[in-house]
């Protein structure tokens, strides 16, 4: 039988700001702020509250001189590797780099002729910054698009290579790349085409994923299916949410392949007809209260006694439920019934003392 995980690609390595992407370092988890840049206090406020979710990296737009000129404060009031997301005006990625970020993301479909291009690595050379060539399926240059009539995983990587080229030329090899699409087939297949010819590391994301719910589900399935695949060096997954949901389901997505440690890892029945408490709202409880937990600590609440007592008794913290009760268990190890009502208390009053 074909093994269908595969072991990660060992890619060229980059450093964003302290932070590695490739080279088997681990997955960065990357958002993207959605204030207005030129608002550099509410820019700010933003960027650290992704810091307390465990964000690595964040990108934040510079597409008019007041978001440029915003720039060296943002870079200088936070504490996560900034990146400076360019399209159109290859100024204001020079004056980003002036003021500090520890990356460039540019759009070859956009940015301009082959000098502009120059004259950002030269300056992202001198600062030993990379750059992220960010290639959309929606923006790529019109004699791509007239050559395949449309976007494809070839057009998506013959876009980005072009400008792979002229980095190359130019002696500049700090490359990050991403070939993205609303399209999450198409993703998934220009993401494998890249990987097969290139070895420089990528940035996986669906673009434009859309609300929470319809969002997670397109990420999960093209970032996960890549990441299981071996393919993948770093992840945005992009939601019409608050960006701290970006990184919550960006390090879910890892958890879930064991590729990220730590964090409460909850494991739950998904109910039926032999339930004898409300679980629902027991488990939206106990997930919003340890979503910032960072040691990992596995629980399991199980609703019965069909695998509950099994799963529940591998878990770090378990609980197997019976009717308005449930039996609590501590690393395998039973240590007492509690009743329904204090199951959230007992659950953490654990998680804390360990």
């Amino acid at each position: 039988m074909k093994e269908t995980f595969m072991k990660r690609k060992n890619t060229l390595k980059v450093n964003v700001g302290g932070i590695p992407i490739g080279g088997g370092s681990f997955i960065s988890v990357q958002s993207m702020t959605k204030t207005k840049t030129s608002d550099y206090n509410a820019t700010i406020e933003q960027i650290k509250r992704l810091e307390s979710v465990g964000c690595d990296i964040v990108r934040v737009t510079v597409n008019d001189k007041e978001a440029a000129d915003a720039m060296p404060i943002i870079v200088k009031s936070v504490n996560i590797p900034v990146v400076a997301d360019i399209h159109f005006n290859h100024i204001f990625a020079l004056k980003s780099i002036d003021a500090g970020v520890s990356k460039v993301r540019i759009n070859p479909g956009n940015i301009g002729n082959e000098e502009r291009i120059k004259e950002v690595l030269t300056k992202a050379k001198e600062r030993k910054i990379p750059i992220r060539i960010g290639v959309n399926s929606g923006s790529l240059e019109k004699d791509i698009l007239e050559k395949y009539g449309y976007p494809t995983a070839e057009a998506l990587y013959e876009s980005a290579m072009r400008h792979v080229k002229i980095c190359e030329k130019y002696d500049f090899n700090d490359i990050v790349i991403s070939v993205k699409s609303t399209d999450v087939k198409l993703m998934i297949e220009a993401y494998r085409y890249i990987s097969e010819e290139t070895n420089y590391p990528l940035h996986l994301g669906v673009t434009e994923a859309g609300t929470t719910r319809v969002g997670t589900i397109k990420s999960a399935i093209g970032i996960g299916t890549l990441l299981a695949e071996g393919i993948g060096d770093t992840i945005r997954v992009s939601l019409t949410d608050e960006p701290e949901k970006e990184v919550e389901v960006g390090k879910e997505i890892l958890k879930a392949l064991n590729l990220k440690q730590g964090g409460v890892n909850l494991i739950v029945c998904p109910t039926c007809g032999r339930l004898e408490v409300d679980l629902f709202p027991i488990v939206h409880e106990i997930e919003e209260k340890v979503k910032n937990i960072t040691k990992p600590i596995s629980v399991a609440i199980l609703g019965c006694a069909v695998n509950g007592i099994g799963e529940a008794a591998e878990a770090d913290i378990g609980i197997a439920c019976g009717k308005g009760e449930g039996i609590l268990f501590i690393k395998g190890k039973i240590i007492k019934k509690i009743p329904e009502s204090e199951f959230v208390s007992a659950i953490m009053n654990e998680i804390e003392k360990i």
